[in-house]
């Protein structure tokens, strides 16, 4: 499949500090989100050229009000260059006609096994991620080249003004799937912006202790 989209795109990341600290050194990789309600199925997510975004969320989910595995503790943002390279790509027509033919031959096979087609409910995109995984799956099967990332739009929140269809979290996410699709990480400036807990918690005592890892 052609792609049209570019080279390469500026992401940001939501982690816990030390998480992020490691990931700028060189000390440890991003981990893939694996969970059954991931909006875009298995890979390491980023905010498309959405640094507020990132920092939102991370805040929200030191908070407690998103749900993750493991609690972000200090709210975190770490920039990334990424080549999309393989992209289902959900912002085009072609990527978006693979996802509703999937749609279509995923819901055949559960119904002929007698099983109940899943639902998303909000935020809980168990539907969404069986499709992108069955597609996933089927190219596997089929010898088809593998997708390295997978990019989506998702209106979010309250319209920006009475009978808007513009909503005020609409944000773009991509799934990386291919780890070499992330060319390097940065730290997105300005800092008192992007990274407002960063420097009360870097000290003398913090980086002893990165010292150590």
């Amino acid at each position: 499949m052609v792609n049209h989209q570019p080279d390469s795109i500026l992401a940001f990341h939501s982690c816990d500090l030390k998480v992020g600290i490691k990931i700028l050194l060189g000390l440890e990789d991003l981990k893939q989100s694996n969970n059954a309600w991931d909006w875009l199925a298995d890979g390491v997510y980023f905010w498309e050229q959405n640094p507020h975004r990132a920092l939102e969320y991370a805040i929200e989910s030191s908070k407690n009000e998103q749900f993750n595995k493991v609690q972000i503790q200090i709210p975190f943002v770490i920039g990334a260059i990424i080549d999309l390279k393989n992209c289902l790509n959900l912002t085009e027509t072609q990527s978006l006609g693979i996802l509703k033919n999937a749609y279509s031959s995923y819901k055949t096979i559960r119904e002929s096994v007698n099983k109940p087609l899943l639902q998303n409910r909000g935020a809980n995109r168990i539907l969404d991620c069986a499709i992108i995984r069955f597609i996933h799956e089927t190219n596997n099967e089929k010898g088809l080249a593998a997708y390295d990332s997978v990019r989506g739009a998702f209106p979010e929140g309250d319209p920006v003004y009475p009978s808007s269809e513009i909503k005020e979290r609409t944000h773009i996410q991509i799934a990386v799937r291919n780890p070499d699709c992330i060319k390097g990480y940065f730290l997105p400036k300005p800092l008192d912006e992007f990274n407002p807990f960063l420097k009360k918690h870097i000290n003398v005592s913090f980086l002893e202790k990165l010292s150590e890892l």
